[in-house]
């Protein structure tokens, strides 16, 4: 995979497996030597055969990538032979299923962007209120969880599913970096019997010592003081030149906001969460006497 320098060109980076990055960082590299040469996207389309409307999606990383569209659109950006044997490369791992592919049946439409940055960060930051974030469940807390809302058969393959998202807070050499701020009513909630609580609070008592896991308590009813709607989560990739992503989820639905503004601004609510919750040194303390009541 390809990343972009800090002037315009690019270089390998790892993989990670999913189509979201390679796709983003072709798509922006496309858009950005097609403006450099002053080509409008009706000339350029002409040299593939399609339309201004099938650039547009390209350089949005809406659409597949034929290699031999995007061989025929270097030509006529005139891209050296290093830089075009690396943005062919790109182009054919945009092309790849996403790591979710074969559970797409279970995985809504609205996720799955997410669930594609989420293995690629570097960063994931996530404001949650009601419950305890996916990221952090254990096995028996997902399962009761699930079962509320999945039919029975599906339960095990979706609890499955969430424990193998959760191999990104252990991949190597780079894991994930975490940072979660709970509503402390999200552990006063009961969720399955109280044993399944002990655990799942024990558990996150176990992630705290992870150096790239850091986990807050918010005091009570800092969701709608403070964090809005719901559950809000940003995500920072290690590719230079990649915008932060914005997840908001919401019921049976997810936003996206992208601009600027809007990604900057909850940025802001996610630092005052920081702000107003407990120290993280504290959390381990915190838990413990949530634990002692079950």
């Amino acid at each position: 995979m390809a990343s972009v320098t800090s002037t315009g060109r690019t270089r390998p980076i790892d993989a990670q497996g999913d189509p979201l990055v390679p796709r983003t960082l072709l798509a922006r590299r496309l858009r950005a030597l097609r403006e450099a040469r002053g080509i409008g996207r009706r000339d350029a389309a002409r040299a593939i055969g399609g339309s201004g409307s099938k650039i547009s999606r390209l350089e949005l990383g809406r659409s597949g990538y034929k290699p031999g569209d995007v061989a025929e659109l270097l030509t006529l950006y005139g891209v050296d032979d290093d830089e075009r044997a690396t943005l062919l490369a790109l182009a054919e791992q945009a092309n790849a299923r996403p790591w979710w592919h074969a559970d797409g049946d279970i995985v809504p439409a609205w996720v799955r962007p997410y669930l594609s940055a989420e293995q690629a960060a570097k960063l994931v930051r996530t404001f949650e209120a009601q419950f305890v974030p996916g990221l952090l469940q254990t096995e028996d807390y997902a399962r009761a969880l699930i079962r509320r809302v999945a039919p029975e058969a599906e339960v095990e393959r979706r609890v499955e599913f969430r424990m193998r998202r959760q191999r990104v807070l252990r991949r190597r050499p780079r894991p994930l970096n975490l940072w979660a701020v709970l509503d402390e009513a999200a552990l006063w909630r009961p969720i399955g019997d109280p044993e399944t609580m002990r655990a799942q609070i024990r558990h996150i008592v176990e992630l705290c010592r992870r150096p790239n896991v850091t986990v807050q308590i918010a005091p009570f009813g800092i969701c709608g003081r403070v964090a809005g709607d719901g559950p809000l989560t940003l995500v920072r990739f290690p590719q230079q030149g990649l915008a932060d992503m914005v997840y908001l989820e919401r019921a049976n639905s997810g936003v996206y906001p992208v601009r600027p503004q809007e990604v900057e601004r909850h940025w802001h609510v996610f630092n005052t969460l920081v702000t107003e919750a407990s120290p993280p040194e504290r959390t381990p303390r915190i838990l413990a006497g949530i634990l002692a009541t079950y």
